[in-house]
């Protein structure tokens, strides 16, 4: 019995010469940055969006250590008056260990607090929906506890806040530069492609082939080498970004690791900075593809000015 002829069809653009891998290269490193700059932008920006809520969800009150002040009774009296205020849904006062953990930057492991002149923190949350009177609370914690002051902390959250939204307005000048750099380096890394398979070109154009044809098939072999670049890139970005909120969420009882969990978060981009990177590797993919068909319009256009073809 005869063997059957294998009706599989050889694709007309070589699928690994130097030139696609050239291109792929170059779009992989490409949308590695500019899905790097879009999830620092989403980061920064969701974090702003945190920080200005802070300022409706928390306030601090702070006990000033002073002679003969007993310090565990005028926290006692801080937490009592401020539970007994409208508007207050909780109130914890912050433990010897997390104040040291909150110091060890300065001043190093195993303090001792009792020896130091520290001041200690009482964290109030309050009712977003129905906030109480700052000013009437802060006179009582004065006029009950001398050494008690009341921070709201609307002054610097503000301050961070601002500073937040102008980072996220660089960011975005950013990404659009290096969005304009990936897509000039589409095209023109491309067109280079391009130009070493002038010749395929050429002589399908010449045996009959039909512009439409001949484009289509460049279309979707450069469509296939822009989205295999975009995708290891984007995917590079987002194993950076996993790997960053991986070691944030496994050092957070460091300080380095709370510190940057307030500039930062838990390092996580959120569904939008995820829909973002696949929205950017779907535009580099369709990018590469769309200028390699009209490359290949612009070769077969000028072939025939030079010597026209029928058909």
């Amino acid at each position: 019995m005869a063997r059957k002829r294998d009706s599989r069809q050889t694709p007309i653009v070589p699928p690994g010469n130097v030139a696609g891998r050239a291109l792929m290269t170059v779009i992989g490193i490409m949308t590695f940055l500019a899905s790097l700059t879009l999830g620092a932008v989403t980061l920064v920006s969701d974090t702003a969006s945190v920080w200005e809520s802070q300022i409706s969800r928390e306030i601090t009150a702070q006990v000033r250590p002073d002679d003969g002040l007993d310090m565990a009774a005028a926290l006692e009296t801080v937490r009592q008056i401020a539970l007994a205020t409208p508007g207050i849904a909780g109130v914890e006062v912050m433990d010897d260990a997390a104040t040291g953990r909150l110091l060890s930057p300065w001043l190093g492991e195993g303090l001792d607090l009792e020896d130091l002149p520290v001041p200690r923190l009482v964290l109030i949350a309050i009712d977003e929906n129905a906030p109480p009177d700052f000013a009437a609370l802060r006179n009582r914690l004065v006029a009950a506890v001398p050494q008690a002051s009341l921070d709201d902390h609307r002054a610097w959250v503000s301050r961070l806040v601002t500073m937040a939204n102008a980072t996220v307005l660089v960011g975005v000048a950013i990404l659009a530069l290096v969005m304009i750099a990936t897509i000039l380096t589409v095209v023109f890394a491309t067109r280079g492609a391009m130009t070493g398979n002038r010749h395929i070109i050429e002589v399908l154009h010449f045996v009959g082939a039909r512009a439409g044809f001949i484009a289509n098939e460049f279309q979707g072999h450069f469509l296939r080498l822009g989205l295999a670049g975009a995708m290891v890139g984007g995917s590079l970005a987002v194993l950076v970004f996993l790997m960053m909120g991986l070691w944030t969420r496994s050092n957070q009882a460091t300080p380095e690791a709370d510190q940057i969990s307030a500039l930062f978060g838990s390092f996580a981009i959120g569904w939008t900075g995820y829909v973002g990177v696949a929205i950017l590797v779907a535009t580099v993919g369709g990018l590469t593809a769309l200028t390699s068909r009209l490359t290949v319009k612009r070769q077969l256009a000028a072939i025939d000015m030079i010597s026209p073809v029928e058909g």
